[in-house]
Parts: C-alpha cells; sequence; structure tokens
C-alpha cells in the first residue's frame, strides 16, 4: 500500500495547487467543463456482438483539471468491462497535459487498482496521442497508447484511423495477458459531422491478440484475432 498512499499524497498536493491557481486567477480564468462521448458504438463480428462506451469528463481552469475516464463494454445484456480512471490534469505546454491519477475496473473481481501516470496531447503533424503508464501493488506495469489521425475530405466527413496497443511487463496469469506486445487494436472510423458537437459514423476495428495472451486466449477458447463492423456516434457538450 506504501505505493499508493505515495501517489495519494501526490494528488493531494495536485488539488492544492489546483485550489491556488484557482484563487490566484479569479474571473480572469473561469471554471469550464466538458462532457466527451468518444465512442458510442455496436461492434459485430465473428457471430459476437457488443457495445461500447468510451468516454469523459473534465472539470477546471485553463492549466488545471480533474478528469474522470470511462470505458466500458457489454455483451449479451451484461456489462462485461467498466474500467473508470479519476485523474488531475496539468498543462505543461501549449499542446501537452500530464495526468495522475489511478484506474479500477468496478466489473472485474480479479481487478487491482492502478496507479496512473499519462500523456496527453497533440504530436507533430496532428497526432492525437494518449499515453500512459499503469502500475499496480503487484509489480505489474501496463503500457497504453492509443493515437488518432483525423483526415478531411470535407468540413463535415471525416476519416479517423486509430491505433490502440498494450505492452505489459510481465506475465500475468490471473489477469491472462503476456508479457511483450498483449494486443493490438487498428480502427478506421468515418464520420460526419451534423453539427460540431454530434457525428454519426460507421467502420470497421480489426483486433489481434500476441505472445502468451494469445496463448491463453486459446486456451480459454477466446479468438485470437479477428474483424469487427462499427456503427454509432460520437459528441461533446
Amino acid at each position: 500500500m506504501k505505493v499508493f498512499q505515495y501517489f495519494s499524497t501526490l494528488l493531494a498536493l495536485a488539488f492544492l495547487m489546483f485550489n491556488q491557481t484557482v484563487l490566484a486567477h479569479g474571473e480572469d480564468d473561469p471554471l469550464i467543463n466538458k462532457v466527451m462521448i468518444d465512442q458510442l458504438e455496436r461492434r459485430s463480428g465473428d457471430d459476437l456482438e457488443s457495445q461500447i462506451l468510451e468516454g469523459s469528463l473534465w472539470i477546471g481552469k485553463d492549466l488545471n483539471k480533474f478528469w474522470l475516464k470511462i470505458d466500458a463494454e457489454r455483451m449479451h445484456g451484461d456489462v462485461e468491462e467498466l474500467e473508470t480512471q479519476l485523474l488531475y490534469s496539468r498543462a505543461f505546454s501549449p499542446y501537452w497535459d500530464i495526468q495522475l491519477g489511478f484506474m479500477k475496473d468496478l466489473k472485474n473481481e480479479n481487478g487491482d487498482t492502478w496507479g496512473v501516470i499519462g500523456f496527453l496531447g497533440l504530436a507533430p503533424y496532428s497526432f492525437e496521442v494518449d499515453a500512459a503508464l499503469f502500475f499496480n501493488e503487484r509489480g505489474q506495469v501496463r503500457y497504453n497508447i492509443k493515437t488518432e489521425y483525423e483526415i478531411l475530405f470535407t468540413q463535415k466527413l471525416i476519416l479517423a484511423p486509430e491505433i490502440n496497443l498494450n505492452v505489459y511487463h510481465k506475465t500475468d496469469t490471473l489477469q491472462r495477458h503476456g508479457s511483450g506486445l498483449s494486443d493490438a487494436q487498428l480502427s478506421l472510423r468515418l464520420r460526419y459531422e451534423v453539427t460540431r458537437e454530434f457525428a454519426p459514423y460507421a467502420g470497421i476495428n480489426k483486433n489481434r491478440v500476441f505472445g502468451n495472451t494469445a496463448t491463453f486466449a486459446r486456451q480459454d477458447n477466446e479468438v485470437v484475432s479477428n474483424l469487427e463492423w462499427v456503427v454509432g456516434f460520437r459528441a461533446w457538450f
């Protein structure tokens, strides 16, 4: 527990820093918030169907914000995954934030509580990047990186390729993850922005697991590689 006690202290200090910023800037730096639904979609492939929600909420000032991120999956009427992150975010450049906090899968009885250190921003050539390092009390370390690029056919019709990779420091038989590159997802979504705040889309996902993670999947009679069709929408307010 010492790691998380230390991390909790860091978050408490971040909260104090946030309050000092609020007092220092006053009305020149108003309190703002945003709710973002990145993906609310149905996925179909290999006789499997699922519903996915990926979204976030943040509230704060120009430099300091608090984030709640949600990643949920529903299959056969049951919630299979409900991964939540609570983060403090601090801008350290015009295009990049550093984020500190915790992550928990509320639906996984064997799930750990993870510490999170992440970076969110815009890389050269306008690649959107969300990269994070997760660590738990059992000594497991997970690296996740998501990157997305937008190709504008018109001001409203946009093709968005996305890559999502997970890498683990060591094999975890409890969670059925192998060391090294564990899984990857390559996505293409074509969306039409009815308004700037609402955009339906359709696309495809290519999913694959690797190494010992693939071995675990075969032992559990799970799919190692599959192609999914997706339809959904994104919105913000």
